[in-house]
């Protein structure tokens, strides 16, 4: 399978997804074109998975996240932060 352009689903709907897939950045009031590639993926995998929701967010709306948690959204971010905190005090 190459990554220009898949099916995917996400939140119980079939989407397309892949870096030749145009769309806009999922934060809301954003509107940064970018495309549904894996550049742009909050979590690991197209779909979602246990790190992050699998929404496509540009550079401005993704963040650093915690251990396995890289590249997410600010609010799967702020869970994995809160997770972490938890974990350690």
């Amino acid at each position: 399978m190459g990554y220009a352009h898949y099916k995917i689903t996400r939140n119980g709907e079939k989407i397309e997804a892949g870096y030749s897939v145009d769309t806009v950045c999922e934060e809301d009031g954003c509107n940064e074109k970018i495309d549904r590639g894996l550049a742009h993926l909050c979590g690991a995998m197209p779909g979602g998975d246990e790190y992050g929701c699998g929404g496509y967010y540009c550079g401005n709306h993704l963040y650093g996240g915690v251990g396995p948690a890289q590249g997410l959204c600010s609010r799967d971010s702020k869970r994995w932060e809160e997770r972490e905190e938890a974990v350690t005090a």
